[in-house]
């Protein structure tokens, strides 16, 4: 099916999926879980193929995106199973009042209309955008790359499975076929026919949509992520959330990509953070990019660099962390505010004030006071899932959940009442 077709589909479509009752959205769910774990198989052997095309194009923290095991395709399913256990975020009425002149207004949650979705990389977001579009009444179109459309289609055509057993339309969900660029530009130009595009990738993506897009878009993904370790921070906590922020998973947007160090500390904790991440590490040591100050501790030891220009503005993805002496934390706020894409930024200390100067001055969509930056994700904030982390202010800011899938209107209801 051509990309016009999926979208005149999507339009013809995306009024009699708003209406859908509570029932049927939570027992076509329930369906799509099913039939995901029944084509588990079929889903996998997509995958294999996928993963063996990439073998020697993508590096190894990025095939571990790719990858789906049977612990993940159950995941997709049991997630899906939970969404039609929480309340329906349609319908919902967020503020309700009277005029002095006796009209009754009503503000209620409705569904945004359609919704597209291009990623890269990570099939299971199929699943997860797809459930969260249907619980939200939204028509949902996905565009993956070429890397992963085989897996992708797998689990689209798994879902579709679990909609007809449902008696739902097969059209209320849709991949695009066409994986080149024209396809995504047909997406972010589909005027009247897509209500909002997201983005979510890395950053080259998010600037193609940002510039070409003339349909309402949520910039989402990219991620400098950092870690500012305050002079007052307790050693040990600094260096287990360090690691995990690093390390847990470096290929997501909510890894650390940049560590902050107060100069106090500087000479004592940049051995110990060595120690952590290189010496004890047998596989998988990270590379540290050093500012000169830093590089004055560490320079000349292994898997230690001098800092190069744009190292602080980069996202890795990778086992690669940049180091940057501050002052305190004015400077670490002060360089945040010059290199942060707005997504996770966190501070590690045991002094409250310190503490509140850094979430007051620190303007990202998630702001950490000793926790791992590896929490920015919607299931960890309770919103059972997400389908991007915005960057932005407007719409959305942060994981978004169903809620950040549905706008509202006003009801109102008067009784003969003229102005």
């Amino acid at each position: 099916m051509t990309t016009s077709e999926i979208l005149e589909n999507a339009k013809r479509i995306k009024n009699t999926v708003a209406l859908m009752s509570t029932e049927q959205k939570n027992a076509a769910l329930i369906k799509m879980a099913e039939a995901i774990e029944e084509e588990k198989d079929a889903i996998l052997r997509a995958n294999n193929v996928d993963l063996n095309n990439m073998q020697g194009i993508m590096s190894d923290v990025m095939l571990d995106r790719l990858a789906l095991s049977e612990q993940r395709i159950r995941s997709m399913a049991e997630n899906m199973r939970a969404m039609a256990k929480i309340p329906d975020p349609i319908g919902v009425t967020l503020d309700e009042y009277e005029t002095c002149n006796g009209l009754r207004i009503k503000k209620v949650s409705v569904p945004i209309g359609v919704i597209a979705l291009i990623y890269e990389s990570r099939p299971n977001v199929t699943a997860d955008a797809a459930a969260m579009a249907l619980k939200t009444g939204n028509v949902c179109i996905l565009k993956i790359g070429k890397e992963a459309y085989g897996s992708a289609r797998a689990i689209i055509n798994a879902m579709r499975k679990g909609l007809k057993k449902a008696g739902v339309s097969q059209s209320v969900l849709s991949l695009i076929e066409d994986t080149s660029r024209k396809s995504a530009t047909e997406l972010m130009t589909a005027v009247g026919y897509i209500d909002l595009l997201i983005p979510r990738g890395g950053k080259g993506l998010i600037d193609a949509c940002v510039s070409y897009a003339k349909v309402p878009c949520i910039q989402t993904g990219t991620g400098v992520c950092h870690v500012y370790v305050d002079e007052y921070a307790d050693t040990e906590k600094a260096l287990n959330i360090i690691e995990n922020a690093k390390c847990s998973r470096p290929s997501v947007c909510n890894a650390m990509e940049v560590l902050l160090l107060h100069k106090n500390i500087s000479e004592s904790f940049l051995p110990l953070l060595y120690n952590r991440l290189i010496t004890d590490r047998k596989e998988n040591a990270v590379k540290l990019k050093l500012d000169n100050r830093a590089f004055a501790i560490l320079g000349g030891r292994h898997n230690c660099f001098s800092a190069e220009e744009g190292d602080f503005d980069t996202e890795f993805l990778d086992y690669v962390m940049s180091v940057k002496i501050v002052d305190g934390v004015k400077d670490a706020a002060s360089h945040i505010a010059a290199h942060s894409t707005g997504h996770s930024d966190c501070i590690v200390t045991e002094n409250e004030e310190n503490s509140k100067l850094f979430t007051r001055t620190v303007d990202s969509a998630a702001v950490y006071v000793n926790a791992s930056t590896r929490f920015t994700d919607g299931g960890e904030f309770g919103m059972c899932g997400e389908i991007g982390i915005s960057t932005q202010k407007l719409h959305a800011r942060g994981p978004m959940g169903l809620k950040e899938l549905t706008s509202y209107k006003y009801v109102i209801v008067g009784n003969g009442n003229i102005r």
